[in-house]
């Protein structure tokens, strides 16, 4: 009861975000298929059992590492931005605990994704298998570089910073694809930022929303050469 309660809360939570937020989102309600998934999928399970407390709190939660599972409004937002399809392949750079990725997985028909903290990898990797989730493969990578063997791909969403667009997940995605990212500096504006390719390989990117994410980490994240 208190799990369906809290469900239920948090999806009224996301509805009202969207509202207030329809202006700079340019939408006045998330697609029906998202809002079902973000229904469907147990956020509980994705959330320390220390933090169980806040599981369907519209916030961020930490789940280690220095690492957090984003708030629900923002997942949902990327995840409608993203536009999945049933039939997609989407790559995911930052697994953290698998929530988005969950999500993901009951939206398209495959899902690939890296996350550079090993432990975290792992633990997503089981929790995801246990949970039922099998049309997801996690990988320890450092995931500037994306996941080139599978690639291209229809979508790419990324869970945390960048200072820029890293050019590889410009590369690894299809024409027609979108790419969903967060862009800006730890402790300084961040910008949501969407992507798309169009058929020619041009890119049209469109700024949403700001947000506050973690940084991208590992080496490339550094640069500051790419687009």
């Amino acid at each position: 009861m208190i799990k369906s309660s809290g469900m239920a809360a948090m999806l009224r939570d996301i509805e009202l975000e969207v509202e207030l937020t329809r202006r700079m989102i340019g939408k006045d309600a998330l697609a029906p298929r998202v809002m079902q998934a973000m229904a469907r999928v147990p956020r509980e399970e994705f959330v320390p059992v220390d933090f169980h407390y806040l599981a369907f709190h519209n916030g961020p939660v930490p789940i280690g590492h220095g690492q957090t599972i984003s708030q629900p409004y923002i997942v949902a937002l990327m995840t409608d931005l993203l536009e999945p399809e049933p039939t997609d392949v989407i790559l995911e750079i930052g697994t953290g605990s698998g929530y988005q990725a969950a999500i993901l997985a009951t939206l398209v028909r495959r899902v690939y994704s890296t996350e550079i903290v090993e432990p975290l990898a792992a633990e997503a990797a089981e929790r995801l298998m246990r949970l039922g989730y099998a049309n997801v493969e996690v990988r320890h990578a450092d995931g500037y570089g994306g996941w080139p063997e599978h690639a291209p791909y229809d979508g790419i969403i990324v869970t945390a910073a960048a200072p820029h667009i890293p050019q590889p997940l410009l590369d690894q995605l299809k024409p027609g694809g979108r790419l969903v990212i967060p862009v800006g500096l730890p402790g300084w504006a961040q910008e949501l930022k969407v992507v798309e390719k169009k058929p020619d390989g041009g890119l049209v990117t469109r700024d949403v929303l700001g947000v506050a994410f973690v940084p991208l980490t590992g080496g490339h994240a550094r640069d500051r050469g790419e687009a």
